[in-house]
């Protein structure tokens, strides 16, 4: 059976890569279009919504669709640890009130060598306690600091819970950056740059620095594919694409029987 998707933000580049990936799959169907124009209530006529619009907007768009009981795959930048929370709250709330099975996927990047890069990088944290990020987007990018560098440095914060913030000296000099989880973030807004992340570590008589960087949106083409593949059978919230394939394997397959749940 055909599953109908809307995508809110269609207009926009990444919007436009979805369109284009739902309407070649032979599992999904793509009934609705809305830009920033559109009304919201254009999504009722889908099974599932794909928000890709901006920070501003995007909670609003999760949080009607979550109120009519559909899925949705985001893939919006903006969404904090608090702003998780409380959607993880709203989402069990309409689950429990009907026996509803509305799930969430919060993607703050699509491409698999980024999720790779930031597993490394959480890996590494723990040995290493001088730790920044520097994160580079494009100048019509309108949040920073991104979703990816966000991410990375609150998995790098997950890791070192038992050691401690890292040492970051001087930060309250704005020119420092932004503290997430301690690590200091510094964001680039540049002509001619798509994506690009370092997560710089400094030890004793040695830097390692783990660098990823989108050359062409092609990139994001396997991440897309694998969360709205899960996300029919989630429930609850899932926030990263490393929480749909197997780090462990060598096989990305999102094919699982079972439902993705959280708690």
């Amino acid at each position: 059976m055909t599953t109908t998707v809307a995508v809110v933000g269609a207009t926009g580049k990444l919007g436009r890569l979805i369109s284009g990936l739902v309407d070649e799959s032979d599992d999904f169907e793509l009934v609705a279009r809305i830009d920033s124009k559109g009304s919201l209530d254009d999504i009722l006529a889908a099974d599932l919504v794909v928000d890709v619009t901006v920070p501003a907007v995007s909670q609003g768009i999760v949080d009607f669709a979550v109120d009519h009981g559909l899925s949705v795959l985001v893939g919006t930048s903006g969404w904090s640890s608090d702003r998780i929370r409380s959607l993880e709250k709203r989402v069990a709330a309409r689950n429990a009130a009907d026996g509803s099975q509305v799930g969430v996927i919060i993607i703050p990047n699509f491409s698999l060598g980024s999720v790779l890069a930031t597993a490394f990088a959480a890996m590494a944290g723990r040995f290493y306690d001088s730790i920044e990020i520097i994160e580079s987007h494009s100048a019509s990018k309108v949040d920073s600091p991104s979703g990816t560098a966000t991410r990375t440095a609150e998995l790098i914060g997950n890791a070192r819970a038992s050691l401690g913030p890292v040492v970051a000296p001087h930060t309250d000099q704005r020119a420092r950056g932004q503290q997430v989880s301690s690590v200091p973030i510094h964001s680039l807004r540049l002509q001619g740059v798509v994506a690009k992340q370092d997560v710089i570590f400094g030890g004793t008589g040695e830097i390692l620095t783990l660098s990823h960087e989108t050359i062409e949106q092609t990139a994001y083409v396997a991440g897309i594919r694998l969360a709205l593949a899960a996300l029919p059978r989630t429930r609850g919230v899932v926030v990263g694409l490393d929480k749909l394939i197997d780090l462990g394997s060598a096989d990305p397959s999102p094919e699982a029987p079972a439902p993705i749940e959280t708690t």
